[in-house]
């Protein structure tokens, strides 16, 4: 499955790698692609083991705004 986040607050490079490694760091994520100027990011990943709601939580908890679009 692929799903797009809209992601609020990233300001830097520094900002996507911290993004990334917290979608990272959770199960059953095949790839993600995050993008600083459109301020989103696309995640691949294995519905069985990981929701979207998940990975929102996990963005979330890294410390940006973020909801599925």
């Amino acid at each position: 499955m692929k799903k797009q986040f809209a992601i609020n607050g990233m300001s830097c490079n520094h900002c996507v790698a911290k993004v990334e490694q917290a979608i990272n760091q959770l199960d059953g994520i095949d790839k993600v692609k995050i993008n600083l100027k459109k301020n989103n990011g696309t995640v691949k990943f294995d519905e069985a083991q990981v929701s979207a709601d998940q990975i929102a939580a996990a963005v979330t908890e890294a410390g940006y705004e973020t909801e599925v679009i």
